[in-house]
């Protein structure tokens, strides 16, 4: 899930100030010798989804900035990122545990289950902004409408006449339609589904009439005409869908995007903190990194101090909160 990827440059509260917190427990180590061990990167998804994707990517170019170090993902998927967020907010600020943030774990999660163990504005300290991943409106190949306001004017003519799939409620593709339908004005009939594959399948098959998912998800089969992409999430498009616009030609304003960083138990100290900032941001900086990751998932890497990522996470629980209060959008 998700805000802009134009901002440059869990979870934490506000901003450079919980970064200031004394740490709850001393460092394992040194902080100049981080790492001096094999790291742990929790993923609050299964294998194979994008989030694990990026994260196998850092991964396997972790050593050569990390004193030979390894970075070991470890999966552990379920509750949208919660059941991963409530894990590594009880583990000690000590640099041996670490997260592949989420919007849904690291952001919204408290919106979604306001009985959720952990607050994800005060449970992390954020480290660094990785990458951005754009969404793109999506149609079935028979629906008529092929433009933004064409599908605008269809659906003021016929309220709940049109259905939208996601995989699951509080997805970024939920939250990214439910996004366009209030700067847009329209309503349309959520049918959400357990995972990114069963809401495409959907799609495919017309079950549901329009789907928002990250272009490198809609990539294939809109190739292959299974699908048509109809706008990009982010400004400027993406030239991996050449000739769609962007959202903001019709719906100025409208910049998003899924979003994923490292993050770490809160009350981490400042100087581990800019230490794993720094291995990280050799990661990010590297050309093949970035280039992995637009080519697989047609991102853009980011980077950032850790100030600018809970900025920029405060932001994104600002953009979404009153969405998910004004749709009663609840956790499954």
């Amino acid at each position: 899930m998700m805000s802009t990827p134009t901002t440059r440059r869990g979870l934490l509260a506000g901003g450079a100030a919980l970064l200031a917190a004394p740490a709850l427990a001393p460092p394992a180590f040194s902080q100049a010798g981080w790492p001096d061990r094999p790291i742990r990167l929790i993923v609050p998804f299964g294998a194979g989804g994008a989030i694990d994707t990026l994260s196998r990517t850092v991964a396997a170019r972790f050593p050569e900035h990390a004193n030979g170090q390894t970075l070991v993902v470890e999966n552990r998927p379920g509750a949208g990122g919660a059941i991963a967020g409530a894990y590594v907010s009880l583990q000690r600020p000590d640099g041996l545990t670490l997260m592949m943030s989420d919007v849904g774990a690291n952001s919204i999660a408290k919106e979604m289950n306001p009985n959720l163990s952990y607050d994800p504005m005060t449970a992390f300290t954020p480290i660094i902004h990785l990458v951005s991943l754009p969404g793109a409106l999506i149609a079935h190949p028979d629906v008529p409408q092929r433009t933004v306001p064409e599908i605008i004017a269809a659906a003021k003519a016929r309220p709940d006449g049109f259905t939208f799939s996601s995989a699951g409620n509080g997805n970024g593709s939920h939250l990214f339609m439910e996004l366009f339908l209030r700067r847009a004005g329209i309503r349309m009939v959520h049918v959400p589904y357990r995972s990114g594959a069963e809401m495409v399948t959907a799609l495919v098959r017309g079950d549901a009439q329009f789907g928002f998912p990250t272009v490198s998800s809609a990539l294939n089969m809109v190739r292959d005409g299974r699908a048509r992409a109809v706008a990009v999430s982010w400004p400027g498009g993406t030239p991996l869908l050449p000739g769609i616009p962007a959202l903001e030609q019709d719906l100025p304003g409208f910049n998003t995007a899924v979003w994923h960083g490292i993050v770490a138990p809160a009350g981490m100290e400042r100087g581990l903190v800019l230490r794993i900032n720094e291995v990280f941001g050799k990661i990010a900086a590297m050309p093949e990194v970035a280039e992995s990751v637009y080519r697989q998932q047609a991102g853009r890497m980011v980077g950032g101090t850790p100030e600018e990522f809970a900025s920029f996470i405060r932001r994104d629980n600002e953009t979404w909160t009153p969405i998910i209060r004004e749709g009663n959008i609840r956790s499954e």
